[in-house]
C-alpha cells in the first residue's frame, strides 16, 4: 500500500511590481550612510578611511580605463550626430537647467543642497542602465553603448572643469593644487588603464563579476568616508525632512524636463524612433558610479551633501525610465500588430542587463 505524501504548497514570495525597480545597490548605499551616521570614522580611523578612499577612487578610474574599448569607441564615431546630441544633453542642457535652479535658493533649496544639485547636472551619463533601458524599449542598443562610453570618457575631463568653473570655491576652484589632485586621482589612473588594457583586458573580462563587486565596494567606501566626515563636521543639522521633500520635487521636475527635451528634441533633429530611444535614455540620466568618486575628489569633507542629490536622482531615474522603457516596447508591439512600419534599430539588440547603474 502506497502512502501519498501531501503536496507541498508553494511558498508565496513577496515581489515588488516589475515596473518599480528598487536597486539593491541603492539600499546598500543607504545602509552605508546609516552606518556612517551611527559609527562615523574619526581621529586616526578617519585618516585611514580617507587614505583607503583615495586609493579606491584611483582603482575605480584605472578599471574604467582598462575596460573601455578604444576600438569600439572609434567605430561608434560614424554615428557622430547622435553622440553629439547626447553629449549636448549631458554637458550643456543639464548644466543650464542646474544654473536656472539657482533662483530656488534659499526659499526651496539651501545653498549646500543647490551645490549638490548643480554637481549632479555636471556628472556624465550612465552606460549600464542606458543600455538596459534602450534594449527593453527596442531602441538602438549599440548607439547607447557608444554614447554612454563617450559620455563617461568626456566626463573624466569635463565634469571637474565644469565643476571648477560653475561651483567655484565649493569644488576647490581652479587652483593648481585642485587641478593636480584631479589629474593624479582621476586622469592618470584612467590613462594607465587604457595603456595596460592590452595586457589586463582578458583578465578583467574573465573576472568581470568579481571586479564588479570591487567596483561597488570601492564606491561604498567612498560614501562611508564622505558621510563620516559630514557627521564629524555636524553638517546634517542643515538638512530637514521638509528640505529633502523639496529637493525630491525639484529633481522630479529636472528629470521630467530632460526626458521631454531629449525625446522631442531628437525628433525635431530628424532622428528615427530607435535613435530617439537611445538619446532619451543616454541623455537624461546621470552616473552614480562616476559621480560619487569625483565628488570625493572635488569636495573633500563637504562631499556628503554634494552627493545626496545624486543618490536620490539615481533611484528616481531608474524607476521612471523603467516605466517609460516598457511603454515604448508596448507601443512598438502595437505598431507592429497594425502592420505599420516603424524605425527599427540599425543593428541587433542585446539582453537587458540587471541592476543598472
Amino acid at each position: 500500500m502506497t502512502v501519498r505524501t501531501p503536496a507541498r504548497t508553494p511558498r508565496r514570495t513577496l515581489r515588488l511590481p516589475s515596473w518599480l525597480p528598487v536597486d539593491g545597490y541603492v539600499l546598500a548605499l543607504l545602509g552605508t550612510v546609516a552606518l556612517a551616521a551611527l559609527l562615523p570614522a574619526s581621529g586616526g580611523a578617519a585618516a585611514v578611511a580617507e587614505g583607503a578612499s583615495t586609493g579606491a577612487v584611483a582603482l575605480l578610474f584605472f578599471l574604467y580605463g582598462a575596460r573601455l574599448s578604444t576600438r569600439e569607441a572609434l567605430d561608434g564615431l560614424k554615428h557622430w550626430r547622435l553622440h553629439l546630441t547626447v553629449l549636448g544633453s549631458t554637458f550643456l542642457l543639464f548644466p543650464l537647467l542646474g544654473l536656472a535652479a539657482r533662483g530656488l535658493v534659499p526659499t526651496v533649496l539651501t545653498p549646500q543642497l543647490y551645490t549638490g544639485l548643480l554637481f549632479l547636472c555636471l556628472v556624465p551619463s550612465t552606460i549600464q542602465s542606458s543600455i538596459a533601458f534602450t534594449s527593453i524599449a527596442r531602441g538602438n542598443v549599440p548607439a547607447a553603448i557608444c554614447a554612454g562610453s563617450f559620455s563617461s570618457l568626456a566626463g573624466i575631463v569635463l565634469t571637474p572643469l565644469l565643476a571648477a568653473l560653475l561651483l567655484g570655491n565649493s569644488a576647490g576652484g581652479l587652483s593648481a593644487d585642485a587641478l593636480l589632485k584631479i589629474v593624479l586621482q582621476l586622469l592618470v589612473p584612467f590613462l594607465a588603464g587604457q595603456f595596460l588594457r592590452r595586457w589586463v583586458g582578458g583578465f578583467l573580462t574573465r573576472n568581470k563579476k568579481v571586479l564588479g563587486h570591487v567596483d561597488r565596494g570601492s564606491i561604498l567606501l567612498v560614501v562611508y568616508t564622505a558621510f563620516s566626515q559630514g557627521m564629524v563636521a555636524g553638517i546634517w543639522h542643515l538638512v530637514t525632512p521638509a528640505r529633502l521633500g523639496l529637493l525630491l520635487a525639484v529633481e522630479a521636475v529636472l528629470l521630467a524636463a530632460m526626458l521631454a527635451l531629449t525625446w522631442y528634441g531628437a525628433g525635431r533633429l530628424g532622428f528615427g524612433r530607435a535613435d530617439r530611444i537611445a538619446i532619451q535614455f543616454a541623455g537624461s540620466k546621470k552616473s552614480l558610479a562616476a559621480g560619487l568618486p569625483m565628488a570625493s575628489v572635488l569636495f573633500g569633507p563637504q562631499a556628503a551633501l554634494a552627493v545626496l542629490p545624486l543618490m536620490l536622482f539615481h533611484q528616481m531615474q531608474l524607476m521612471v525610465c523603467a516605466v517609460i522603457a516598457k511603454r515604448r516596447a508596448r507601443d512598438e508591439e502595437v505598431t507592429a500588430g497594425t502592420g505599420e512600419t516603424g524605425d527599427a534599430p540599425s543593428v541587433g539588440r542585446i539582453t537587458p542587463m540587471t541592476a543598472p547603474r
